[in-house]
C-alpha cells in the first residue's frame, strides 16, 4: 500500500492527496507534524519536508514527480493527457506555473510580514494576467479533470486563507474555482485543517 506523508495545510501536500482520491485506490496518508517530524520519515527522506510517497523500496519526494508516478501506475482516470505532444505542453504549462506562481506559496505563510506581502502581491497579479487567458487553455476549465486543475485547487482554495482578493477583475478564475470545488473527490481530499479555511463552502 502506498504511504503519502503529508501535512496537513500544505497546498503541495493537498494536491499529493487530490490525485490519490481521483484514483479512488488504497493508500495511507499520514500526518506531518514538522515539530515532531517521525523517525521513519527521516530516514526515508532526511532532506525532504513533505509531501513524500513511499511505495515498497520506492520513495518520491516531489510532488510534481508523486502526482505522475500515481497517474502513470494508476492510470484510469488519466490525469496527464494520452497524446505525447499535449502531455508535453501540460508539462511545461505546469513549469511556467511553478516559476510565476506556485514557487511563491510557502513565502506567503513566512514568518516575516514583508516576505509575506511580497509573495502575496506576486501571486494576485500573476492570478489577474492569468484570468485573460483562462478560456484559450486547453487544460483549465474543461469538462475532463486535469493535472493542471489538481494544481491549481489548493491555490484556489487558500486565496482567503492568504488574504488575497481577486473580486470582479477575476470572473473567469473564480467560475473555475468554483466548479473545482464542487467536485465530490476534492473536500474528500482535504484534511479538516483545510476545510476550515473556507467554511461554509
Amino acid at each position: 500500500m502506498m504511504k503519502l506523508y503529508s501535512n496537513s495545510i500544505d497546498p503541495f501536500s493537498h494536491r499529493c492527496r487530490i490525485v490519490l482520491f481521483e484514483k479512488g485506490m488504497d493508500f495511507e496518508v499520514i500526518d506531518v507534524d514538522l515539530n515532531n517530524k517521525p523517525e521513519d520519515l527521516s530516514i526515508l527522506s532526511p532532506y525532504s519536508d513533505y509531501p513524500v510517497l513511499e511505495e515498497r523500496d520506492l520513495v518520491l519526494t516531489d510532488p510534481n514527480i508523486i502526482n505522475e508516478y500515481i497517474d502513470e501506475r494508476f492510470p484510469h482516470p488519466q490525469l496527464m493527457p494520452p497524446d505525447p505532444v499535449m502531455r508535453a505542453r501540460a508539462r511545461l504549462f505546469l513549469k511556467d506555473m511553478e516559476n510565476e506562481l506556485f514557487i511563491h506559496m510557502k513565502n506567503i505563510e513566512a514568518k516575516e510580514s514583508k516576505v509575506q506581502e511580497n509573495a502575496r502581491k506576486v501571486v494576485t497579479n500573476t492570478l489577474i494576467q492569468l484570468n485573460p487567458i483562462l478560456d484559450k487553455q486547453e487544460f483549465l476549465l474543461h469538462d475532463e479533470y486535469s493535472m493542471l486543475d489538481v494544481a491549481m485547487a489548493p491555490l484556489l482554495w487558500r486565496l482567503d486563507h492568504y488574504d488575497i482578493k481577486l473580486g470582479n477583475q477575476c470572473k473567469a478564475l473564480l467560475k473555475y474555482a468554483d466548479k473545482i470545488f464542487s467536485r465530490p473527490l476534492f473536500e474528500e481530499a482535504m484534511s479538516p485543517a483545510e476545510k476550515a479555511m473556507r467554511p461554509g463552502i
